[in-house]
């Protein structure tokens, strides 16, 4: 995304609680504090969707070795299945 295409982005106020003396730490170094946080959002976001899609594509893996499994050997349970 371009820095033109970014602010063409539809923005509106939140409320936030940070601590002071961070807020006003980082003050002293940019005069973009809104800039500094939508930057480290959109960078956890990324690294979110990343963890979350990684734990579903390690369950999958593992549903289908254990599928795999089962069609080799069977269940365990089959051998006290009662149906």
């Amino acid at each position: 995304m371009t820095n033109g295409s970014r602010n063409a982005v539809r923005k509106r106020p939140v409320n936030l609680t940070l601590r002071e003396d961070l807020v006003a730490e980082v003050k002293g170094v940019t005069d973009n504090l809104s800039g500094v946080v939508e930057s480290l959002l959109v960078d956890f976001l990324a690294r979110e969707m990343k963890r979350r899609t990684d734990i579903a594509e390690e369950a999958r893996a593992t549903v289908a070795l254990w599928n795999e499994f089962a069609d080799k050997n069977g269940s365990f349970a089959d051998e006290y299945s009662t149906l």
